[in-house]
């Protein structure tokens, strides 16, 4: 077949080609994973969760939250000025919820184009390249605000070394406002909005138990508190819990999407 012949929809598929080609060589490729290990505390790329000492006792829906690195490594703020390291506050997870790294910015344009071209192409990890002016996402001008990253743990790296100098407070700054800064450094989802909120919904509706024993070791201390406080004080004891549980999920909504800067952390 002589060049001439070729249509200019032929050249511009072959020049889009070899463009992701050349493209997802300078980005990093995911590697598969290993399996998740509960018995060895091993979530790869994994939220996880756990019930809190007391406050859990009173409202179930509330926990500790904790991301993980690809290698299963558990990381968790839960502390002023303290970013734990493969050791998680407050007993083990009791549920986790595995996040996709195809769902990290940058992987949804290169497969929608890929399938316009009917090419596979290598699996990226992000956009995120070792400086500003590379980002091709159209978040690129926020990535300002949380810094570069070029692997998934290192936009981890990236939130310790921030949250290395935060002062933790369980209603303004907490183990979820390090998560979401995971996330928004990553990205992940194609946003760069996540928050409290954000997180609590991601792992309360999507987590996955670990087994039975971890719904006994979430709920029976407040099904023990519940029954204990309607026997001896009553139906007032049931509306004070309520009531509870109510003021701290209009707290955490007003902070997070009416005064933002109540929970700016």
């Amino acid at each position: 077949m002589s060049l001439g012949q070729f249509s200019a929809m032929d050249l511009k598929g072959a020049y889009d080609v070899e463009h992701m080609s050349s493209t997802s060589r300078i980005q990093h490729e995911l590697w598969p994973l290993d399996g998740i290990d509960p018995k060895k505390a091993k979530f790869l790329c994994c939220l996880i969760w756990t019930p809190l000492p007391v406050v859990s006792w009173l409202a179930p829906f509330i926990g500790h939250v904790g991301i993980c690195r690809e290698d299963g490594t558990i990381l968790d703020f839960s502390g002023s000025n303290v970013v734990n390291v493969d050791d998680f506050s407050f007993g083990a997870a009791a549920r986790y919820f595995q996040l996709d790294r195809e769902q990290v910015n940058g992987n949804v344009g290169l497969k929608i184009h890929a399938h316009r071209l009917h090419y596979k192409p290598k699996r990226c990890q992000c956009c995120f390249p070792p400086n500003l002016t590379g980002h091709t996402c159209k978040h690129g001008y926020k990535h300002s605000e949380h810094g570069t990253a070029i692997t998934w743990d290192d936009a981890l790296q990236s939130s310790m070394r921030h949250f290395d100098h935060k002062t933790y407070n369980l209603f303004t700054c907490n183990c979820h406002s390090f998560v979401a800064n995971c996330l928004n450094r990553l990205c992940y989802g194609g946003s760069m909005d996540w928050n409290m909120i954000d997180v609590a919904v991601l792992i309360l509706f999507k987590g996955h138990w670990i087994d039975w024993k971890s719904v006994v070791r979430s709920f029976l201390p407040f099904a023990v508190v519940l029954c204990t406080g309607v026997v001896l004080v009553g139906w007032p004891f049931l509306v004070g819990l309520f009531s509870f549980s109510l003021l701290l999920m209009v707290w955490f909504l007003l902070g997070t999407y009416c005064f933002k800067s109540l929970l700016e952390c």
